[in-house]
Parts: C-alpha cells; sequence; structure tokens
C-alpha cells in the first residue's frame, strides 16, 4: 500500500497512532513525551516521591511515566499520585475497580490493551473522575459496551477490537475534544452510528469504523473530519451528495465492501487526496478530483476505463495532482492511453498488473465543446 506523501502531518502522526499504538516491547523513548502538558523541570522532579509499582517499571529520566506492559497483571497496580502516563497494555486485567485510579488524579494517559476487560467488570465513571485524562487506549479487550462517562478532556479513544454494539449517545455528545476516534473491528450496525452520536464531536479529525456491520455510509458526521475508514464492511452506495458535510476530507478507505457503482460526481471534494476503493465490485467510471493523488481501484470489475469522464476538462496553469493509480486485478486489456497523461500530467505511478480475461479499455477521446464547464458534464453523465 503506497503511502501519501503530502497529507498533512497531523494525518500522518494520527495513522500511527491508531495503527502502531501497541508494542510488546516497552519505548526507549516513550510517545507521550510530545505531547506532555506538564512542565519538564528537574526541580519539580527532586520533590516527586520515588514511588513506583513493584510490579512495573520506572525510569529516573521520565519520572511521570510507569511501565506496566507485558507482566501477567491480573490486577490494576497501586499508581503513585505524580504517575501522568500509564502503561498496562498485554496483561490479564479483567476489571478496573471504582477505586483503580484514585491517587493518581492527574493521569493523562492510560493504556489498558490487549487485556481481558469486559464492560459489566469496570466500574461506573471510573475514567471520568480523571480530569486531566487525554489519551485511553481500551483496544483489544472484551468489550460489549462504551464506558461511561468518560471525561470531555479526552483527546484520543481508542475502542477497536471490542464487541461493541452501540453508542450512547449522551458519551459522544460530550466528548467534543476528541480529535481521533477508533471504533473499527466491533460489532456495530447501522443504527449505532446514526443521529447524533459523532456530529456533536466538532473537533473529530480521524474516524476508523472498519470491520464492522455496517450496510450503508455512516451519517451525521462532522465537518471537521480529514479520514474515514470503513473499510471491510457491507457497504453498497453512497449517496449522491454525502461528501458535502465533510468539505475537508483529505483520505477516504473503502475496501472491502460491495460497491456496485457510485453516482458520478459524489467525490467531487475539494481537499480529497487519498481514495481507496480497492475490493469492490465497481464497473462505472467516476469524476476523479482534481487534488486527488492516490486513486485504489484494484481488484474491482471495470471492464473499460473512460478517462474523459474521470477527467472532463484539462488546464496546464492548474492540472490534476493524480500521481499514482492501481487497477489490477479488474477485466481491462490495455493501459495504453495517451490521453491519461495529457489529463494527468503528474502520473508517476501506473500499477495495471495482472487482469482477468474480458476487453478493454477506452484510448479515444470523447468529443466535447471547447471550454465546456465541468459541472455541466457532471449533470449530464449523472442523467
Amino acid at each position: 500500500m503506497a503511502f501519501i506523501t503530502r497529507l498533512p502531518i497531523l494525518i500522518l502522526l494520527f495513522g500511527v497512532n491508531i495503527l502502531c499504538q501497541d508494542s510488546n516491547n516497552e519505548p526507549s523513548i516513550p510517545q507521550h513525551q510530545r505531547r506532555i502538558r506538564t512542565p519538564l523541570d528537574p526541580e519539580i522532579y527532586r520533590s516527586f516521591p520515588r514511588e513506583c509499582a513493584q510490579e512495573c517499571r520506572c525510569m529516573p529520566s521520565f519520572p511521570y511515566a510507569m511501565y506496566c506492559a507485558n507482566r501477567k497483571l491480573k490486577n490494576i497496580p497501586n499508581i503513585p499520585a505524580h504517575v501522568r502516563f500509564l502503561f498496562l497494555q498485554l496483561n490479564e486485567i479483567e476489571n478496573v475497580p471504582k477505586n483503580a485510579f484514585a491517587n493518581a488524579t492527574l493521569l493523562q494517559e492510560i493504556n489498558l490493551s490487549r487485556n481481558k476487560l469486559k464492560s459489566s467488570k469496570i466500574s461506573k465513571g471510573v475514567f471520568g473522575k480523571l480530569k486531566h485524562l487525554v489519551i485511553l487506549n481500551l483496544s483489544h479487550n472484551k468489550l460489549e459496551e462504551v464506558p461511561a462517562p468518560l471525561p470531555n478532556t479526552l483527546e484520543e479513544l481508542s475502542l477497536g477490537f471490542n464487541q461493541i454494539t452501540k453508542l450512547p449517545a449522551d458519551t459522544f455528545r460530550s466528548l467534543k475534544n476528541v480529535t481521533i476516534l477508533d471504533l473499527g473491528n466491533n460489532r456495530l450496525p447501522d443504527g449505532a452510528v446514526k443521529g447524533n452520536h459523532l456530529g456533536k464531536m466538532k473537533n473529530l479529525l480521524q474516524l476508523n469504523l472498519r470491520s464492522n456491520r455496517l450496510k450503508s455510509m455512516p451519517g451525521d458526521l462532522p465537518a471537521s473530519l480529514l479520514q474515514l475508514s470503513v473499510e471491510n464492511n457491507s457497504i453498497s452506495s453512497i449517496p449522491l451528495n454525502y461528501f458535502r458535510k465533510t468539505p475537508n476530507l483529505i483520505s477516504l478507505r473503502m475496501t472491502y465492501n460491495k460497491l456496485k457503482q457510485v453516482p458520478y460526481s459524489v467525490f467531487n471534494v475539494s481537499k480529497l487526496m487519498e481514495l481507496n476503493l480497492g475490493h469492490n465490485q465497481l464497473t462505472k467510471t467516476f469524476y476523479v478530483p482534481r487534488n486527488l493523488e492516490h486513486l485504489y481501484l484494484n481488484n474491482n470489475d471495470f471492464t473499460t476505463l473512460n478517462v474523459t469522464l474521470m477527467c472532463p476538462t484539462t488546464d496546464i496553469m492548474s492540472p490534476n495532482h493524480l500521481t499514482y493509480i492501481r487497477l489490477e486485478k479488474n477485466k481491462l486489456k490495455s493501459p495504453v492511453n495517451t490521453y491519461i497523461y495529457a489529463c494527468f500530467p503528474r502520473l508517476r505511478n501506473f500499477v495495471f498488473g495482472e487482469q482477468d480475461t474480458v476487453p478493454v479499455i477506452e484510448t479515444q477521446e470523447v468529443p466535447r465543446l471547447a471550454g465546456t464547464p465541468m459541472l455541466a458534464l457532471m449533470k449530464e453523465s449523472d442523467n
């Protein structure tokens, strides 16, 4: 999978957080040091007691953190009051009692991923009491519900790889500071993500809903959204004006769904840079927005590729930005099309690859009147 070289730094950092936030080894340079919110003053360090749970590791160079990962723990250890960053991943913890963080009220990050937590074993409000908590990672557990309430200070919430079937509206309406929300690999149906559950999260930048039970696109998304991942669901269509509510969208990932066709101009989103529609059942060409850089159409059912519909007009002064396209595992005959390079002059990687047998890719330019407005062509094609 090629990566987008020009995505904003926020997306690159957020992608790393969601995909790589768990590690079997304790970090030599903790990730939290890049976003620590407490002054790093050696004089302050001297005033701290040198406490550390005997099951864990505390490094003098990072006295705010306590590392308890991969220690076969069944319970949360005693946490000293000065700890801000708590790493408990890769253990066998089954419950979070109400007094688990009673002494550590200044916690900013908790990682409880890859444990054996169940919703019924998490005391109600145990996280909501932490008024400085910014990052909470509960992925790879056995949660059936989202713990509630959660503090409105949260900025990153990871709940992926659980058994969650519903999203409590009150909980998500209060999470107005969350920028990264990972709900991937759960059991969420369409009804769970409709209404105002997510639309009230006005700072949300990245939403992961991959590998759930969605049959339609999630509704009521906030305008702030930059990246949407809905891979490996059963989505069969996209409404024509769906992306009008997310004008800042940069990346859309929809591999392994059931799309057979999409409205011609549905992806006319001015800031869209990555569009991944691989492993669907698409057969009809659609409009490629000017700023798009990476386009994935591999493993679909295209028998023809009408480049002039993808690119109805050209502008030497403002050329299309497409640099990468994947087309392998369709039913195309030949990748040769001189107009594709005139339309996408920045195209550098054209992955045609192995095709299933069936003709034919269009090579002729469709005649059109000089200066025909692009939107007119879109409407004509939609009709």
